[in-house]
């Protein structure tokens, strides 16, 4: 048996070639030459020079790859707005191109909206990793004894060595430590004094923590969907079981209360657990790709991504399909292309979470642990897969969890969905109370993965704070928009750690 070749959620379906990694001796370059993108003429590209290592300047160096789209309104220019959609493994000069994150007008007229790809992401010097390899990795889900789990850390270290040998020395170097350095060599050589900042999901993390090295230079940091960097393994796996689970839960009680869901009316939960013995026993395939054969993990990573819109009427008629053994229809995740190579981002994440799993005795537990807080969805794609994928990672890491101590900024703004299927509603809590004082909650009542563009509330919320610099009130809280109205505001593609985005690839058996 194997898991679906990439890491869930973290992996580009677009391998760019590396660039060349540069000797030279400067810390970071100070201008940027922009010029059109070859993709989209109507917007600027360019590259920033920094160091592999900030804590050897004089070494290495690589080109950091940037877009952004100018102020409508010259005149009533703000500054910068730099935005960061996700992963880890979001394309910030995709997210620009392709207006992933659908600034209001309000945002696009008074700022510069500038993406870059982190270091280690697309077109910034990518992790690259070999495809075959990576089809070979042990689903986590599958693991029965301990020598299954030795196989597991044996498989992970031969695949860091080979993302290591392909990448060449930036593979110890992309940990958020160093992308917050990066950061801020992009706002100096912007020519903004202080740094506006939009970050989704894991982009938030990056938020976070250069609150915490850069207290001066910040201006307004927009923090949607939050990242806990203080947790521990129990912490983190308990709470993503819990945000899963949550998500079904809700799905659940919307196809009860809305007749058009096409399982209105059925005992959804006892279908659930049938798709899942009869995944389990190699008998489901992923609609419209019959030769696919669905994991009981690929099975939960479908539900979990419908999760993020959320687009439960999709979900619901994925599952009919799936039940009726439909030849034709449309998954919710669909494979992309395979490549020789391919961008995992996971690896930044094993730089900045180390979650220890002992031996497979604690593995079974853990996993024992997470069903019974998620009896139907059992674990989470994301939270389970990476700590899977981390597992046997050298220590210490270069940016290890702790909590937060930011002190010196002006207001932050924080923001999350309480029905969150990925970064849990208790994260976004916990990270406002670490921060103190310099915290904003804003609490969206609703469902998905990213509040910004969820109704007129959290928008307007974000939109005044980012032009204004104001904030809501505390304990502020905006109205759900039901599911069934979020097609057309959710319609764009959002990066962050859930099969899928930017590309997943399930692997038929």
């Amino acid at each position: 048996m194997r898991r679906p070749v990439l890491t869930f959620g973290l992996l580009l379906s677009l391998v760019l070639p590396v660039l060349p990694i540069a000797p030279a001796s400067a810390t970071a370059q100070n201008t940027i030459s922009w010029a059109p993108c070859q993709d989209d003429a109507t917007a600027e590209c360019g590259t920033l020079t920094v160091p592999v290592d900030w804590d050897k300047p004089g070494g290495q160096t690589f080109e950091l790859a940037l877009a952004r789209r100018k102020a409508t309104d010259p005149a009533a220019r703000i500054g910068s707005l730099v935005i960061n959609p996700g992963g880890p493994g979001g394309s910030g000069v995709d997210a620009v191109l392709g207006g992933w994150l659908g600034f209001t007008p309000e945002i696009t007229s008074r700022f510069d909206v500038v993406g870059f790809d982190p270091r280690g992401v697309a077109r910034s010097h990518p992790i690259l990793c070999s495809l075959e390899l990576a089809t070979q990795a042990p689903d986590p889900l599958s693991l029965k004894s301990q020598a299954d789990f030795d196989a597991l850390l044996a498989f992970n270290e031969r695949y860091r060595q080979d993302c290591r040998s392909r990448t060449g020395p930036l593979f110890d170097q992309v940990h958020t430590g160093n992308v917050i350095r990066d950061l801020d060599a992009l706002r100096a050589a912007l020519g903004d004094d202080k740094l506006s900042y939009y970050g989704v999901s894991y982009g938030t993390l990056i938020g976070q923590l250069y609150a915490e090295r850069y207290p001066s230079r910040v201006r307004a940091l927009a923090l949607d969907s939050n990242m806990d960097h203080s947790l521990g393994t129990t912490a983190f796996l308990d709470t993503e079981s819990q945000t899963a689970q949550d998500s079904f839960d809700e799905f659940v009680a919307w196809c009860d209360r809305t007749a058009s869901c096409a399982l209105h009316g059925r005992d959804i939960r006892a279908l659930w657990k049938e798709l899942l013995a009869r995944a389990d026993r190699g008998e489901l395939h992923l609609p419209g790709r019959p030769e696919i054969t669905l994991t009981k993990l690929g099975l939960i990573g479908q539900a979990f991504g419908a999760f993020y819109g959320p687009a439960y009427k999709e979900l619901a008629e994925f599952l009919v399909a799936l039940e009726s053994g439909a030849q034709t229809g449309r998954a919710i995740l669909t494979p992309a292309p395979t490549q020789e190579v391919v961008n995992d981002a996971s690896q930044i994440f094993c730089q900045d979470y180390l979650l220890p799993i002992r031996d497979y005795r604690e593995y079974a537990r853990i996993v024992r642990r997470s069903a019974a807080i998620a009896p139907d969805m059992l674990i989470s794609p994301p939270g389970h897969t990476l700590a899977a994928a981390c597992l046997g990672t050298p220590g210490p890491i270069p940016n290890p969890q702790h909590r937060l101590n930011v002190s010196g900024t002006p207001t932050l703004l924080l923001g999350n969905a309480v029905h969150d299927p990925a970064t849990a509603y208790p994260w976004a809590v916990n990270a406002a109370r670490q921060i103190g004082r310099e915290a904003r909650l804003l609490t969206y009542e609703g469902w998905g993965h990213g509040i910004y563009g969820r109704g007129e509330c959290p928008t307007a919320a974000f939109d005044d704070y980012l032009t204004s610099l104001a904030v809501p009130d505390k304990g502020a809280r905006c109205p759900a928009i039901p599911p069934a109205e979020l097609s057309t505001l959710r319609a764009r593609p959002l990066p962050g750690p859930m099969p899928g985005l930017p590309g997943w690839v399930p692997t038929a058996r």
